[in-house]
């Protein structure tokens, strides 16, 4: 039980602070130019009459659109993930408002897991939102749904989870500025890797090829994300070995990959866990 109020505390604590409400209103803002920007691309740019190679041209492109809303809302959920919970540990015991916490009969272990669960509530509430906002602007404008969208959101949902669990264990040892600096440090190699594998596989250069893959073993995000937009992907497009999202995939992550991801969220809570469990407070 105690891990549950820990869990509620932290989802008031959090909902309370200014980064929190900049995030939202920030998503709000690109919602509505989002909105605005489909609305009139839809209207003047794609063909209107009827058809089958009309249709399948716009469905294309309200796929490709949708992908590139997705691909926003998901750094947007990483970042407000690991901004919000970089503080968490290292901040409550820089000032020793962790004490307070650790001297009662609650365990070190339902502190961290209490805390985990409080901030992959508040990233559900906030990827659902804006994920919801941007496929429902598609939806009512163009009445185009985004297919499989059971596996892919889950998969995204995961890649935030994955990056604000790296976030708590390295907050569970290190300072909040070191935190905010090792997890876009890693963040920034998997996305670089990332393009180093696309470009590989373009080329046919194995060497490149595998960068990308070991730069996804360090840090499977950028790999999550691949995956989703691939299984997001039109059949059409998914036949060719393609997504049709903002960045073209053309080596496309195994199903083993989101596997490792949640074994890889697994383990980075399990060492916050140890880390907090034999810190000297």
């Amino acid at each position: 039980m105690a891990v549950f109020v820990v869990a509620r505390l932290t989802f008031i604590e959090a909902s309370r602070r200014k980064i929190l409400l900049a995030a939202f209103l920030l998503g709000i803002a690109f919602l509505v130019l989002y909105g605005i920007g489909f609305y009139y691309i839809n209207r003047d740019t794609l063909p209107n009459e009827a058809g089958a190679s009309a249709t399948l041209i716009k469905n294309q492109v309200y796929n490709f659109l949708t992908m590139a809303g997705l691909y926003a809302v998901n750094f947007l959920t990483i970042a407000m993930g690991a901004l919000v919970s970089a503080d968490t540990l290292a901040g409550e015991i820089g000032s020793g408002t962790i004490q307070a916490v650790v001297t009662k009969p609650v365990r070190r272990v339902e502190v961290v897991l209490g805390k985990w669960l409080g901030f992959a509530g508040l990233l559900a509430l906030y990827l659902l939102m804006m994920g919801g906002g941007v496929m429902g602007i598609v939806y009512i404008e163009s009445g185009y749904h985004v297919p499989n969208l059971v596996i892919g959101a889950p998969i995204i949902y995961l890649e935030s989870l994955l990056i604000m669990s790296l976030t708590l264990a390295s907050s569970s040892t290190f300072s909040t500025l070191a935190t905010g600096g090792i997890v876009f440090g890693v963040y920034g190699i998997a996305f670089i890797g990332g393009f180093v594998e696309q470009i590989g596989a373009v080329l046919k250069n194995e060497t490149a090829v595998n960068i990308g893959i070991i730069s996804s073993l360090i840090m499977p995000s950028e790999a999550l994300l691949r995956r989703a937009s691939f299984e997001m992907t039109s059949p059409l497009v998914q036949s060719l070995g393609f997504n049709s999202g903002p960045l073209i995939v053309v080596s496309v992550p195994s199903p083993a990959m989101v596997i490792y991801g949640a074994l890889y969220a697994i383990v980075m809570v399990t060492l916050a866990v140890r880390q907090f469990s034999r810190r000297d407070l």
